[in-house]
């Protein structure tokens, strides 16, 4: 078939009423849980296990400090939300809620849908060629750490993963554009068969997802997009480049996800994910911060800078966080441990009021002292910065049955 297997990896569904809005979010995922006290929460006044080795420096809002080994984000802090104080979490390693906001705990038929799944039902593609969620992370070989997943949505609404075959995919390969469209009223009429014949509601959409996937293939929108070379090189040079390497069981450091990221939803995606090195720090955790902070520090600036610079700041929503904090308590192996007691997570963009750090945790670093922060309440946010009500906002399950995107949980009211 081709280039024409592109209809099982881009699986997009076109819908009426699509909005013209080009709003949009990038969410970058920190495989592992980094350290919190690490980070943006250093407690100067701990004893030496568990204040750790890392000195404060002011950043552009007076009161506020964070990490010495990220200069460049604490010189646009003013474009930046800490979230200090996010509860909720499970002593899990895996996406699932960075991804869906839920725990995994007694899902509903077909589990919990991801975000970029949520936004490609409820909005749709911005253009017929661009796939409303597009998921930059390569495989990685911890399995839970891995997401992709519509789950009660159904298949349509799967992201376009650059990082495997598809990009392969979208070539036509010698196919002329006449075979082409037989080829695609053969998988048409194939793709109708298989959707009347599924009881599960799974290939839900896969008409017009063929007619996304023929339209990717046509055009050059998507495959622009994708291709670094067609950026400035300073800009490029401003990223970076890291490592193709996989780090420990999770993501390379790759800097060009996150320009990618950028110039996809410039294109019209509407959702990117990006998965980004490896957190999970039980032993030498200083060295491994030292290793993954700077890259970190310039890429993140690098992004915010970027969308700022472009005018997309209104429009587009960055959220980088990982599925927990780490243990105040330095162990033996120089490492932090598991603590999802509290972890951090950065926010920018959106139109949001920045410029601030929300919550305190006690002197210790082990648990809120003010203002603790839902995994909820920040899904809330993101999903009102896309014009999107998520407590009046209802999808069925397999089974129909209507849920709520969120659970009683408001937006972040310091942000609006």
């Amino acid at each position: 078939m081709g280039g024409l297997s592109l209809p099982h990896l881009l699986k997009a569904e076109r819908q009426s009423g699509v909005g013209s809005s080009n709003k949009a979010i990038i969410m970058i995922y920190l495989p592992g849980g980094p350290p919190h006290q690490d980070m943006y929460d250093i407690k100067t006044e701990a004893p030496s296990e568990i204040r750790g080795e890392f000195k404060p420096i002011k950043t552009n809002v007076p009161g506020i400090q964070i990490c010495e080994h990220l200069p460049l984000l604490a010189k646009m802090t003013d474009k930046l939300v800490l979230l200090r104080t996010i509860v909720g979490a499970k002593n899990s390693h895996s996406s699932h809620q960075c991804m869906t906001g839920r725990l995994k705990d007694n899902p509903p038929p077909g589990g919990w849908p991801e975000i970029g799944s949520v936004i490609s039902k409820l909005e749709g593609p911005t253009h017929p060629a661009v796939p409303p969620y597009v998921n930059l992370t390569p495989p990685m070989r911890h399995p839970p750490y891995n997401f992709g997943h519509p789950s009660f949505l159904g298949a349509a609404h799967t992201p376009f993963r650059p990082a495997g075959e598809s990009i392969n995919d979208m070539m036509l390969q010698d196919i002329s554009l006449e075979r082409l469209r037989d080829r695609r009223s053969l998988l048409k009429s194939f793709d109708r068969f298989r959707r009347d014949a599924d009881q599960s509601r799974l290939m839900e959409g896969l008409d017009a997802f063929n007619e996304q996937a023929f339209d990717v293939l046509t055009s050059s929108r998507l495959l622009e997009a994708l291709d670094l070379e067609k950026e400035d090189p300073r800009i490029r040079k401003r990223y970076g480049e890291g490592t193709a390497q996989h780090q420990g069981d999770a993501a390379p450091r790759l800097m060009g996800q996150f320009l990618l990221a950028r110039r996809l939803v410039e294109a019209g995606v509407r959702c990117v994910t990006v998965s980004f090195s490896f957190w999970d720090f039980h032993g030498a955790n200083f060295k491994r911060a030292r290793e993954n902070l700077p890259p970190f520090d310039q890429g993140v600036s690098a992004l915010v800078e970027d969308i700022h610079q472009r005018g997309l700041d209104k429009d587009v929503t960055v959220i980088v966080w990982g599925e927990f904090g780490r243990t105040p308590k330095i162990n033996k192996g120089g490492g932090r441990d598991h603590w999802p007691q509290v972890s951090c997570g950065l926010l920018a963009g959106g139109g949001m009021r920045t410029g601030q750090a929300i919550g305190i945790t006690n002197r210790l670093g082990e648990e809120p002292k003010e203002r603790p922060v839902h995994f909820q309440e920040v899904f809330a946010t993101l999903y009102h910065n896309l014009g999107i009500d998520a407590n009046k906002t209802q999808l069925t399950d397999f089974a129909d049955r209507p849920h709520y995107l969120v659970d009683d949980h408001q937006p972040l009211p310091e942000v609006s």
